[in-house]
């Protein structure tokens, strides 16, 4: 692979691993944002 390749490779790894790193830190630095199962009404 040539040097290019690699360093894009890298680029896109971190992009998706930077991504998922700041979800999980949204989602537990927020947890009221999800709603429990009492809280879920449905009509139905």
């Amino acid at each position: 692979m040539s040097t290019a390749a690699v360093i894009m490779m890298i680029v896109a790894i971190l992009v998706v691993w930077g991504g998922l790193v700041v979800a999980i830190v949204n989602l537990n630095r927020s947890p009221s944002a999800v709603p429990d199962v009492d809280e879920v009404h449905r009509d139905l």
